[in-house]
């Protein structure tokens, strides 16, 4: 008798092999590749993993996929154009799907993950710059609102807070219409505010 297939995934074992990776990275462990990039004269060379980098960025698949049998262990990638600390960011990311970066270096991580034609970076940093803008324009409305309902205020100047604007004025406020319950004071002024005149 047959039984029947089950699945057997794990959850753990992407987060896993990522976080393996990485740290093969940072020791400089089986890594074939070294990048090397260069901007404005500042110059620093990576060392990585062929296959991260090939499933991560079309890019580099495409020049792995096309390079010639090399001599040494480890064939070299040179970048120009590239600040060292976006590829350093790149790089992160890759290895460990997330990476932390000032908000005005947003636009440069999606350009560098446009460069590379990497998917993954270049849709993370879309929608972070769509909720920055969601976020911008939501305090501009905000602001837009409170602007409207302070100059509405502005507008009604005959319409008085409380009985301090009448003592501003120069008036009593005990002889203040505001004050005089008997004088037909509006039913939203509450009677403590009320004074009777002895």
């Amino acid at each position: 008798m047959e039984s029947n297939p089950v699945l057997l995934e794990s959850k753990s074992s992407p987060i896993n092999l990522l976080n393996e990776m990485h740290q093969l990275r940072l020791l400089g462990h089986l890594c074939d590749v070294t990048v090397s990039v260069e901007y404005q004269g500042v110059r620093a060379e990576f060392v990585a993993h062929k296959a991260v980098l090939a499933a991560t960025s079309k890019f580099f698949k495409e020049v792995f996929l096309n390079e010639k049998a090399v001599d040494g262990p480890r064939s070299n990638v040179f970048l120009n154009e590239v600040q060292v600390a976006d590829f350093a960011s790149f790089l992160e990311f890759v290895y460990t799907a997330k990476v932390e970066v000032e908000e005005d270096r947003v636009q440069r991580m999606l350009e560098i993950a446009e460069k590379l034609k990497c998917l993954d970076l270049s849709e993370t940093c879309f929608q972070l710059k769509k909720q920055m803008l969601e976020s911008v324009l939501l305090e501009l409305q905000n602001y837009s609102e409170s602007q409207n309902s302070e100059e509405e205020g502005a507008a009604h100047p005959n319409i008085l807070p409380d009985s301090k604007a009448v003592v501003e004025a120069g008036q009593d406020p005990a002889d203040s219409p505001v004050a005089r319950p008997s004088c037909g004071a509006s039913p939203e002024v509450p009677a403590a505010k009320s004074k009777e005149k002895m």
